[in-house]
């Protein structure tokens, strides 16, 4: 066929094809959309049904599919020259529509068929201009439908007479067809528009059923052999452009005193399509403007801002208690007993009037008479086209001393259902003006699709909040919360997560109290991210705390964790950064594992340096020694741990990075917590922080050689005795005469064990005043003493009883030599 032939074939629009080229607007076909239900009967009839066959919308739905498409049988040629009354297949796509239509269609099929239907006229429809017939050239698709619905089979069908040329010429040849869309593109084109004409669906259902058709094959004319265009669904296009025409001859008729007959049909025509692309207009928009963000209470007023004024003039947003909350809740309907909270109340009523009667954050249940527990109950949108007195007055019965019937009565409701999972989270209660149009099918039908959405959005937006709570939860339980004041030295901490949306990670720190008056200080890092990281900081963190009681030194406490690590999983690689400070010693002993070195700020100078420690490997890499060394420090001087996330910058070199936390460090501050912020400050702001950040600041302050007074004893009874009277001097001396008698009666306790028990070296005792009175005795024996349940006719095993009774706190520990019972009893306040 020749090239003018093809200029008044459907457009190739979207198709990318180079075989057809644009035609007007004008030669676009209108498709008739038909879907049948598994019972034969018609579910859909869409306008351009109704102009193909003249029969209208409220006659076609429900009846028998056969007596309205009269199709049935088959031919097995088709032929342009057909009789009007007969039909037939394309060639080698099986059936006809009557066989498609009697349930026997297993895949799709296509045709053309010249049928007789009713006079349009007789069916009180006004013909199209032009027409009056009463048969007419049809081509049509048939696609099997299957899935949860109800819908067996859609049907697609163009009136072959809009092909002819403006001249009258007939088209050679057309036939339809299929092509599959992985090598057509005018799918694309089908996807898109095909969803618009089904507008008794829901956007899920018409989704379903676009793409069965595009598995089964996209819908083409073909006009030759290589020719083929693609059918799409731009319906209502040429009816418009012609009604546009139409009402510029009517004004020229009427200007010239000639007018022309009004057809009331036309202005009717495209009502359906109209709506439709406002109702889906109205949802991408809505669509657009919630959901922005995964804040709760930021995504509950997006919801109720998007529906006011354009779809109601109220909008009261419910949800459970436990949403708002940011919790879980238990399955189930809910009930009566359901408490819900009103988050949110957008309206378009003068300022103030519903602030009073209905405030948001009141929380109560529904009564089983309202529609608001049938649409929480049912899960199904519940619609009022108006509002009576008596349902406003059992509305109102519910709100104690307050009358809500001037501001209900006499409005259109539409209460949809809040979902997620099928799980109801809440509902929207939206309300019209009397003097608006009352919500009817099609607005029930845009609420629900409406509240699928805001469903979701809520849905995430709560888990989300439930998610972050949790880690948090588990993230502070994890890191540990650390006393301001330790022996010898003041701490202050920061952790900070890498990003918002992964508050748990493996950076951790630590302080562990030792005997000595010592402080054991830590930093690791856990290598990863999320919650396998997390619980590998959990075990590291218990391990080091564990190995620390035990006062192994440093190198070998590194040793041996990273011993435990190797046995936790080869995947496991962490940096950590284990110091002890001896405030009577004024000395820090530190050992490093793959960590990035401390800022050490001397107080006499201001001066900040990174200590030279020898960097080791990472604890799970194996098999490496682990070296420790001693800094000597002075009172007033400030050891600056931190993991890399603080120094580390995408695109930046890290030595850029440790320069800036030596500086901030070194900078002056009125407290720890001050410098602290000092440093996060100034190494946060650069931006490019994607990790997570753990910072320990320790003020080494020491403790004054007046403030340690140390003895040794020989082995013998009568050294018990000089023990106590040396305590109570010392103890006068300091000016805790009050503390004198309880330290006594468990120094006595403590001496007399380590004299009875030791192998042959003498007992040490050793007063160390600081933040609290600390008492240890050390001696050669290496068991540790245990609390024993002592008789009353028993001699021994009270002593422990006395020191833990007594004592704020106390403990035992091993040393090089033996062991070391320690207690500690309050200071009283100066």
């Amino acid at each position: 066929m020749d090239r003018g032939t093809e200029r008044d074939t459907p457009p190739s629009r979207g198709a990318g094809s180079g075989t057809a080229p644009e035609p007007a607007d004008t030669g676009r076909v209108p498709l008739a959309v038909v879907v049948v239900d598994r019972l034969g009967l018609v579910s859909h009839w869409s306008s351009g049904a109704r102009r193909l066959f003249g029969v209208a919308k409220d006659e076609a739905i429900g009846r028998h599919a056969i007596d309205l498409l009269p199709v049935s049988g088959a031919l097995p040629d088709i032929d342009d020259g057909l009789p009007y009354g007969e039909y037939a297949p394309v060639d080698g796509l099986g059936p006809g529509l009557g066989n498609s239509l009697d349930g026997g269609l297993g895949y799709p099929a296509a045709g053309r068929a010249r049928l007789t239907v009713p006079e349009r006229s007789e069916r009180g429809i006004a013909p199209a201009e032009g027409s009056g017939r009463d048969r007419v050239d049809v081509l049509w698709w048939a696609y099997p439908l299957v899935g949860p619905g109800s819908e067996r089979l859609l049907v697609l069908a163009a009136d072959a007479e809009a092909l002819h040329r403006d001249d009258g010429s007939r088209v050679e040849r057309i036939a339809p067809g299929f092509a599959l869309h992985t090598d057509f593109p005018g799918a694309e084109d089908l996807a898109r528009r095909l969803p618009e004409i089904l507008p008794s669906m829901s956007v899920g259902e018409s989704a379903r059923i676009v793409a069965q058709v595009l598995e089964l094959g996209y819908p083409i004319l073909e006009f030759s052999q290589n020719d083929r265009v693609p059918v799409t669904p731009d319906w209502g296009v040429a009816r418009r452009v012609e009604r546009t025409a139409r009402r510029e001859r009517a004004a020229r008729a009427e200007a010239a005193g000639r007018p022309l007959p009004r057809e009331p049909d036309d202005e009717g025509e495209d009502l359906e399509y109209v709506a439709v692309r406002e109702r889906l207009e109205f949802l991408n928009e809505v669509s657009g403007k919630i959901g922005t963000s995964l804040d709760l209470a930021r995504t509950i007023g997006e919801v109720s801002r998007a529906v006011v004024p354009r779809f109601t003039d109220v909008a009261g947003t419910y949800l459970r208690e436990q949403v708002v909350a940011g919790e879980g809740f238990p399955d189930g309907v809910p009930d009566t007993r359901t408490m819900w909270h009103r988050v949110a109340l957008e309206h378009t009523d003068e300022p103030g009037r519903w602030d009073d009667v209905v405030p948001v954050g009141e929380a109560m249940p529904f009564p089983a008479h309202t529609p608001f527990f049938q649409c929480m109950t049912s899960g199904e949108p519940v619609l009022v086209p108006r509002i009576s007195e008596r349902m406003g007055h059992a509305i109102a019965s519910q709100f104690e001393k307050r009358d809500i019937r001037p501001l209900i009565t006499g409005r259109s409701m539409l209460v949809v259902p809040l979902k997620a999972r099928h799980v109801v989270l809440g509902f929207m209660i939206l309300l019209r003006h009397p003097e608006r149009a009352e919500f009817n099918d099609m607005d029930r039908v845009t609420g629900a699709e409406l509240a699928a959405r805001a469903g979701l959005v809520l849905d995430n937006a709560r888990m989300y909040t439930y998610q972050e709570s949790v880690a948090e939860t588990l993230q502070d339980s994890m890191l540990p919360h650390i006393p301001p004041r330790m022996a010898g030295c003041d701490i202050a901490t920061r952790y900070l997560p890498g990003t918002l949306l992964g508050r748990i990670g493996g950076d951790w720190f630590d302080s562990v109290k030792l005997p000595g008056a010592r402080t054991a200080l830590v930093v690791g890092d856990v290598m990863g991210h999320g919650l396998n990281s997390a619980a590998m900081m959990g075990q590291l963190r218990t391990a080091v705390q564990t190995m620390a009681a035990l006062d192994l030194p440093p190198a070998q406490l590194l040793r041996n964790l990273d011993d435990l690590a190797q046995r936790l999983g080869e995947t496991y690689l962490a940096t950590c950064l284990y110091a002890v400070y001896d405030p009577i010693a004024s000395e820090l002993h530190l050992a490093n594992a793959g960590h990035i070195p401390p800022v050490l700020v001397r107080a006499d100078d201001g001066r900040s340096e990174l200590l030279d420690l020898p960097t080791g490997a990472p604890i799970g890499v194996g098999g490496v020694p682990f070296e420790a060394v001693r800094v000597r420090v002075a009172p007033g001087d400030r050891l600056v741990m931190c993991t890399d996330g603080l120094v580390e910058m995408r695109g930046e070199d890290i030595g850029v990075g440790l320069a800036t936390l030596c500086e901030s460090a070194a900078h002056p501050a009125a407290s720890m917590d001050d410098a602290c912020d000092t440093i996060i400050r100034a190494l946060n702001t650069r931006g490019g922080r994607k990790d997570d950040v753990a910072l320990l600041l320790a003020r080494l302050n020491g403790i004054e050689p007046d403030d340690v007074a140390e003895w040794t004893f020989p082995l013998a009874p009568a050294q018990v005795g000089r023990a106590r009277a040396v305590v109570r001097e010392q103890l006068h001396g300091w000016g805790l005469a009050k503390l004198a008698g309880p330290a006594e009666l468990m120094v006595s306790e403590v001496v007399t064990n380590a004299v009875r028990h030791s192998h042959g070296r003498p007992v040490t005792l050793r007063l160390v005043r600081g933040d609290a009175l600390l008492c240890e005795v050390d001696d050669d024996d290496h068991e540790m003493p245990t609390l024993l349940s002592a008789g009353p006719d028993d001699e021994v095993g009270r002593g422990l009883r006395v020191v833990s009774t007594l004592a704020r706190e106390w403990g035992t520990s091993r040393t090089a030599a033996g062991k070391s019972v320690w207690f500690e009893l309050t200071l009283p306040r100066r």
